[in-house]
């Protein structure tokens, strides 16, 4: 039982945490270039000096987009203590895995591919899914051989690559396939159920988000551009959006919520690193009295239909599991719902607010102070630690 746990940890909280760290310094980053770009053109600023800022924010969100797949590999194979070698050649693990798929036709696998040509059918790239899995394998079989021969710096990589690449044949169609039907099957529950597929993915995320695992991670896996594409042509990319705008108002639920209700006893402190921060800290706290997370967790069950039924939320990829962490999730919310680089609706900008800051804020602090008057929370039951 403890080897077990000791490679669940190693794979599935520090592997897919690094993971999350190598999408925020790419494809998230990117994002928040690339809509900062956006609003500066759409603004029809005439002041040249700005324009030009508007060009290298664009830049930079292309460059830093395309290096998604290297900079998970790397994150990864850093985090689980590979050499050197290990690490540069899963990169390029990371590259390969991450642009793998499947050509998939009428929910049929057609054939492995990295792209597809016009007529075959949809292009599904495995995407940060299927980096997360090649990668760990081409690292731990790397490792095997790294500093073991006295030509390591050609036996490494090339082990480390091949391994990479036979990794990324065999379980990126797989891997394209599963998150083909799972992206459809939370498409057709939220076009039939938007309140509660609102309340599920709202709660679920959000959970995730405060768990010692990656939300980002998950979104950006089920929330991919391939899955998006899917929908598009299914002619359901409105629904698919709506459930990423739910994730949104969870994550934001789990950190605000925490923030505000722990205010008596973090302070300003306490704000900042929760609410811009994580609500990961408090774990500790909610293994000593779960009844912590309720006030949250009550509050991502109202926002979240709120997003899906009311104001109606939208959001994809890696920004769909961060929440209010960077402001990303809000980010993520406005890059998706802006026309021409501005969202024109005022009614988007008062759901944006009230989703994602003043009702989980609200809500949490009325679910907690309750609590603390039943004795279900008691003083510095969501105290911090230094």
């Amino acid at each position: 039982m403890q080897t077990l746990k000791k490679y669940l940890k190693r794979y599935f909280v520090d592997a897919m945490g690094a993971m999350a760290l190598g999408l925020f310094a790419s494809l998230l980053i990117g994002t928040i270039f690339g809509t900062v770009g956006k609003y500066i053109n759409g603004a029809n600023i005439s002041n040249e000096f700005l324009k030009s800022f508007a060009e290298i924010f664009n830049v930079v969100a292309s460059y830093a987009k395309a290096a998604t797949g290297m900079a998970i590999g790397v994150a990864i194979a850093y985090k689980l203590g590979a050499h050197p070698l290990v690490v540069f050649s899963c990169a390029a693990v990371g590259a390969m895995s991450n642009a793998m798929g499947a050509i998939i036709n009428d929910g049929t696998i057609v054939k492995w591919a990295a792209t597809a040509k016009a007529g075959e059918g949809i292009f599904y790239a495995a995407g940060p899914a299927g980096a997360f899995f090649a990668v760990i394998i081409a690292c731990e079989i790397g490792m095997l051989v790294s500093k073991k021969t006295k030509v390591d710096i050609l036996v490494t990589p090339v082990v480390t690559l091949v391994v990479g690449f036979v990794a990324s044949f065999l379980l990126c169609p797989l891997v394209s396939y599963v998150m083909y039907y799972l992206g459809i099957f939370i498409v057709a529950a939220t076009e039939w159920q938007p309140l509660l597929m609102g309340i599920v993915i709202s709660v679920v995320v959000g959970i995730i988000l405060t768990l010692p695992i990656s939300s980002a991670a998950i979104c950006a896996m089920i929330f991919s551009a391939s899955a998006l594409e899917v929908a598009t042509l299914n002619g359901d990319a409105e629904y698919f959006l709506l459930a990423g705008g739910a994730a949104v108002a969870g994550c934001c639920a789990q950190m605000v919520g925490f923030a505000v209700s722990s205010f008596r006893e973090n302070k300003w402190g306490g704000i900042i690193s929760q609410g811009l921060g994580t609500s990961m800290l408090q774990m500790g706290n909610i293994v000593k009295n779960p009844r912590i997370w309720l006030p949250p967790t009550l509050a991502a069950a109202i926002t979240g239909p709120l997003s899906t039924v009311v104001f109606k939320l939208k959001c994809q990829g890696v920004a769909a599991g961060m929440g209010t962490c960077g402001m990303v999730g809000p980010l993520g919310v406005i890059d998706q719902m802006s026309v021409d680089g501005q969202m024109k609706d005022p009614m988007m900008w008062i759901g944006l607010v009230l989703v994602c800051i003043v009702l989980p804020a609200v809500l949490s602090l009325l679910f907690s102070e309750i609590m603390r008057k039943l004795g279900w929370i008691k003083k510095d039951d969501m105290l911090l630690g230094e």
